[in-house]
């Protein structure tokens, strides 16, 4: 331990077991980590002491500690409080910060002769109407777009009464979607109103809305104002589509909001993306992503994201759902309860409509990532799927897939297949033939080729290409016998690998993944499915495809060394040369004799031998 650790680790030990909130600095003074303990003496030296067991991120940031600070408190939770405060003053480059890049939007309603609304960014002192404001605004922009379209609110940048009557109706008049006042379809005091009852939608709902418009139909009616009672009808049923539309993303609580994250490693900067899904009245209104450094500890993780999300928003809702185990769940509820006012709840759904939100939210998240990162959603999305139904820390970008072949014992021989970010690597690929005995032993084969692979890592570590790249995840064509049979070659190489294979059915297509101790159904994991479908036909076609290479260089091995003068060697070097037996049969007797190693007399015979 070098001296500033020893200082560090020491004056950490004369902390008092209470707790408090503690303040990493760097050499310039600068706060670069800030946390709570429940007993800080405890949670502090475990950063000086030895840095095996942490994660790469907090070595890093304990690198860079050259002194720290601390304020004790009289409970955990006055230090969760304290804590935030202070990491949301200084923002700590150490911390988990999520950056509120979304502004407030309002509806500027102008009232003039002519009415109009739209959306902006700030109020002016303009004598303009202002509605608002709104923190979503991908969610007050769609309302105010629904409502143009329901109420045929131009949405062209003509100016009324200006050019009034003065052109001819647009396409948005023949699908239903303008009143066309520039045609002089429509009179003012109609748009007018017209515009009033959007904003009503808007503001109020469209029950409300729906109520007076259908009693302005009947009205209309009655007064046999057909076209006018039309008019009414038409709208009431642009109203009841859109919210029939809403329904497909509607929750069953009318208040919470979902949080998944999902992260990938790809390159020297892995990232994750935290989606956020928010519903009130049962309806999603809005839905935000962060993009963040890929967290090496989920639950803690989840924990700072939340507590991090609610420091830079303020309404809270009652219910939370999340993707995983949060660490101290219940000190943030408590937290959080104390932010909103009301009784707050962090939920993990298991199954239901709740579970499927969830899924929902990981999927955003997944698609998000996707694009930041340039990849396609459907692998980032089934990467996640993947490693979260195997329990894993991060989706498995890197994996490696193995099969045996043979006949009856006979040419037996593996294959391994790559996979990287969820699609085939076939630079990477391997052939194995098994050397270890003759006969048939699947579960001896996957254990010689595992112990043969892992050796030439011990070999080549960290190389960064083939066999010097340790796989996230190891799968295996076969059951849970052949994952017990590896399970104790990565424990005699001291390695540590995720280690599952894939079951299939009777018809030989994937059903399953086993374990050490059962089995994980695919039940609703769509994506992941796929992929594991895919990586399994793909280890099974290139492992049997070499197995039939081999068989066929066997046979035709024996036809050559049955001719008189020509052993295994001359045999192989035969088929080096000619590549395959009918460029061979059509070869000169000069031709075959120059081959390297080959005599006169044996090209003679074998000349005659093609003749004959």
């Amino acid at each position: 331990m070098d001296e500033r650790l020893s200082r560090l680790r020491k004056k950490a030990m004369s902390l008092p077991l209470t707790p408090g909130v503690y303040i990493m600095k760097d050499s310039k003074s600068g706060i670069i980590y800030i946390g709570k303990a429940k007993a800080l003496k405890n949670r502090v030296s475990q950063y000086f002491g030895s840095q095996n067991n942490h994660t790469s991120k907090v070595r890093r940031m304990v690198e860079n500690v050259e002194d720290f600070d601390y304020i004790l408190c009289d409970s955990e939770f006055e230090a969760l409080v304290l804590e935030c405060s202070l990491i949301k003053q200084h923002s700590p480059k150490y911390n988990i910060l999520l950056k509120d890049d979304k502004g407030y939007s309002y509806i500027k309603v102008v009232d003039d002769e002519w009415k109009s609304f739209g959306i902006v960014r700030q109020k002016e002192d303009d004598g303009a109407r202002y509605i608002g404001p709104y923190m979503s605004a991908a969610g007050i922009s769609a309302a105010v777009d629904r409502a143009k379209k329901i109420f045929r609110i131009p949405q062209c940048n003509k100016k009324f009464p200006a050019e009034y009557g003065k052109s001819r109706p647009c396409l948005n008049y023949s699908i239903g979607q303008c009143s066309a006042p520039c045609a002089g379809k429509i009179t003012r005091q109609a748009h007018n109103e017209a515009v009033e009852r959007a904003l009503d939608f808007i503001m109020n709902g469209s029950e409300k809305v729906v109520d007076e418009l259908n009693r302005k139909m009947l009205e209309a009616s009655e007064n046999e104002e057909y076209e006018k009672a039309a008019r009414y009808r038409d709208t009431i049923r642009a109203i009841n589509k859109i919210a029939d539309k809403q329904k497909v993303v509607a929750a069953p609580v009318k208040e919470q909001d979902v949080f998944a994250t999902v992260g990938a490693k790809q390159g020297t900067n892995p990232k994750a993306c935290l989606s956020v899904l928010r519903f009130a009245d049962y309806r999603l209104y809005d839905s935000e992503h962060f993009i963040i450094d890929l967290p090496e500890d989920l639950p803690n993780a989840r924990h700072e994201l939340i507590r991090s999300y609610y420091s830079i928003r303020d309404n809270v809702p009652s219910r939370i759902a999340v993707d995983g185990e949060i660490e101290e769940a219940g000190l943030l509820e408590e937290w959080l309860t104390s932010k909103a006012g009301k009784r707050v709840h962090i939920v993990l759904p298991q199954r239901g409509e709740q579970h499927s939100l969830v899924d929902m939210c990981r999927s955003n998240a997944a698609q998000k990532l996707a694009l930041y990162l340039g990849r396609t959603g459907k692998s980032t999305a089934a990467l996640d799927e993947l490693g979260h139904m195997l329990g894993l820390n991060q989706p498995p970008e890197y994996i490696e897939s193995y099969d045996i072949s043979h006949t009856a014992g006979s040419n037996n021989v593996a294959g391994m297949v790559v996979f990287r970010n969820g699609l085939p690597f076939k630079k990477a690929y391997k052939r194995f033939s098994i050397k270890g005995f003759s006969g048939q032993d699947d579960y001896a084969s996957m254990a010689e080729v595992i112990d043969r692979r892992l050796t030439e890592y011990e070999n080549n570590p960290d190389s960064g290409e083939g066999f010097g790249i340790l796989p996230d995840l190891i799968l295996l064509d076969g059951g849970k016998g052949q994952v017990n049979a590896v399970l104790p070659v990565l424990h005699r190489h001291g390695i540590s690998i995720p280690v599952f294979g894939m079951v299939k059915d009777s018809h030989h297509r994937t059903r399953a993944i086993s374990h050490s101790g059962g089995e994980i159904s695919f039940t609703s994991k769509r994506a992941a499915f796929t992929l594991v479908s895919s990586i399994q036909e793909e280890v099974h076609r290139y492992s049997v495809a070499y197995h039939h290479a081999k068989s066929r260089n066997a046979s035709i091995s024996t036809t050559l060394t049955s001719v008189e003068g020509i052993g295994e060697k001359r045999a192989k070097a035969l088929m080096k040369h000619f590549k395959t037996i009918k460029a061979m049969s059509q070869a000169s007797e000069e031709e075959i004799a120059s081959v390297k190693g080959m005599s006169k007399a044996s090209a003679a015979a074998l000349y005659k031998a093609f003749r004959e």
